[in-house]
């Protein structure tokens, strides 16, 4: 015989509370005692109840789903974007705090045009909840269309032009700093860098923060090779780097996977890390502990940010705190062996 599914009546009488009360903690009603409702989660979890998502929808007209969008452009845009480390921090970041919720979020992805409209479509017809954006566009028109059609909207990280959206974001200034002080503790004299496209807001604050950092310590301004965040990019400006500048004894790369690259070339011309040339990356991704030798890095805590812009978007959608503000982290810097 089947047992029968746990009902809102046993959840009820486990808690010591009535059916209501029960119904109102599982439709996210504010207006209950927290600690009745830790009482009735208690319950929820010893029963084994699951609630009806159609029936709860209907209720609060929330769906318990999120819509996780990455924002780009190019046909292969999707494979790059499981191919960086990043992005999976940012969707554990996400996941982590919505499975505690019981919600759950959608990946989407807005490559193009009409990609972009599929999405804002999907979510302004009740699909999910909300948006939240990971945009790799400097000038990514995705934000504006959501927000036109009144979809609640958290960005990672503050977009190119003024839009009335929440975001979270690093101090990349900051975190640029912190790389070239190190770098010149070291001892390092002849430092150079390996920025990003300079249309990437957060790439120039990195890059403005390094050469901050060797300004105020009376340096030349440091020579350059540009890269574009991915491991052959990174193993190309070094190489450029090397050719024009032989003597190079430390270099910043603004993430880790163009610090990777950086490291490999160097192992082939021979060059000891970090006895000939130390090496700096940027965001403390797994890239750097399997790097070799492991990389020193600047710490961007992605998974914390994820996890504060889903809260975010949870206030918007609850009607708790729905202004739009920016929630800045700081970097911290990792020593490993690479300098």
């Amino acid at each position: 015989m089947n047992r029968q599914a746990p009902t809102l009546e046993d959840v009820a009488r486990e808690a010591g509370v009535s059916r209501a009360t029960v119904s109102r903690v599982v439709n996210g009603v504010r207006n209950v005692d927290p600690g009745i409702q830790d009482l009735v989660r208690s319950a929820i979890e010893r029963t084994g109840y699951t609630p009806n998502r159609a029936a709860r929808t209907l209720v609060t007209r929330r769906t318990g789903t999120v819509a996780l969008i990455v924002s780009g452009a190019g046909d292969a845009f999707a494979g790059r974007v499981f191919a960086d480390p990043f992005f999976g921090r940012v969707v554990n970041g996400v996941v982590g705090y919505l499975r505690a919720r019981t919600m759950q979020p959608v990946l989407l992805f807005a490559e193009s045009e009409a990609a972009r409209k599929q999405v804002v479509d999907y979510v302004s017809q009740g699909s999910a909840d909300g948006a939240l954006v990971v945009s790799v566009q400097p000038d990514d028109p995705l934000p504006d269309m959501l927000l036109s059609v009144r979809v609640p909207t958290v960005l990672f990280a503050r977009p190119a032009r003024t839009t009335p959206a929440s975001c979270v974001d690093l101090d990349h200034y900051a975190g640029g700093r912190l790389a070239g002080e190190h770098l010149l503790a070291r001892g390092c004299r002849r430092v150079a860098a390996i920025g990003a496209p300079p249309d990437l807001r957060a790439g120039r604050e990195r890059l403005a923060g390094f050469r901050g950092a060797l300004t105020s310590a009376g340096h030349d301004r440091p020579p350059v090779a540009e890269g574009a965040f991915t491991l052959d990019s990174g193993a190309t400006a070094m190489a450029t780097l090397l050719r024009d500048h032989p003597a190079v004894d430390g270099v910043f790369a603004a993430n880790d996977l163009m610090a990777q690259g950086a490291c490999q070339v160097l192992r082939e011309r021979g060059r000891r890390i970090p006895e000939d040339v130390a090496v700096v990356g940027f965001d403390d991704s797994s890239i750097a502990v399997t790097c070799r030798p492991p990389l020193t890095t600047v710490r961007q805590p992605v998974e914390d940010m994820a996890a504060a812009m889903a809260r975010m978007l949870g206030e918007q959608v609850q009607g708790t705190r729905t202004e739009p503000r920016t929630l800045v982290f700081e970097p911290e810097l990792v020593v490993r062996e690479s300098a």
